[in-house]
């Protein structure tokens, strides 16, 4: 693991967050383009930007409260890790769907639009969270067991990388979503399609990561991504004949 790229003084250069760049830049790259392909308007990227500052405060603000007993307030808020996936899906889709209604832009058709960069942009702040040693799972005897020494926090016992284990399959969404687009599928298939995919591969990942249980034995982003899943279908069904 690499946590650390370069350091200068007090300053330090993280992977993680040199990871969540690129794959904020490589995100909007692909987004500008399914923008073009859709005809919709450029300046919808502003939405994606938007939602980007609001998903990471949300994601942040919701990691410091899910762990606020562990470690000082402050030491959380600029800790060079945590991010809650639940957190930063609820505050980019609110911030996102703000700009699109105030602007009276279609919300489907660019949500669609944007739903590649979504999945690229996952894959690869995926990456970085391994490279830092934060999110991973549950200590396992499997081959491919990765120990965190440096991580957050550390471990010395094997354990399994989750962030691969959603990394891999992001990076295929995102193929496919661009595929889909490509042949015409609707935007409310494709969207539905990725509201299922998404949520139920978290879904999936959070049984070998390390969350507190809020209610039926489920975390707090396992509901959030059944609630994804519902969505996507109901989506997917509304729009099947047509699709």
């Amino acid at each position: 693991m690499y946590p650390v790229l370069l350091r200068v003084g007090g300053f330090e250069l993280t992977s993680f967050g040199v990871m969540v760049a690129l794959g904020a830049l490589a995100g909007l790259w692909l987004f500008r383009r399914e923008l073009a392909r859709s005809h919709l308007p450029e300046a919808a990227l502003d939405s994606a930007v938007v939602g980007l500052l609001c998903g990471i405060v949300g994601a942040k603000l919701l990691y410091v409260i899910e762990h606020l007993g562990q470690e000082p307030f402050l030491t959380l808020l600029v800790s060079r890790s945590g991010l809650a996936w639940h957190g930063g899906l609820i505050g980019g889709v609110l911030g996102a769907g703000a700009l699109m209604l105030a602007r009276g832009w279609p919300v489907v058709p660019i949500l669609a639009a944007a739903t590649p960069a979504l999945a690229l942009g996952h894959a690869i702040g995926r990456i970085g969270c391994f490279l830092v040693g934060d999110d991973y799972g549950r200590v396992t005897t499997l081959p491919w067991g990765v120990a965190f020494p440096r991580g957050f926090p550390p471990t010395f016992e094997r354990v399994h990388p989750a962030q691969i284990y959603e990394m891999v399959p992001l990076l295929a969404l995102a193929a496919l979503l661009v595929g889909w687009r490509r042949r015409g599928v609707s935007d409310r298939v494709v969207l539905g399609r990725y509201f299922v995919i998404v949520g139920a591969l978290r879904f999936l990942v959070e049984f070998v990561r390390i969350e507190p249980v809020v209610a039926l034995g489920l975390t707090a982003a396992q509901w959030l991504a059944l609630l994804l899943v519902v969505a996507g279908v109901a989506l997917v069904v509304r729009r099947a004949p047509s699709a």
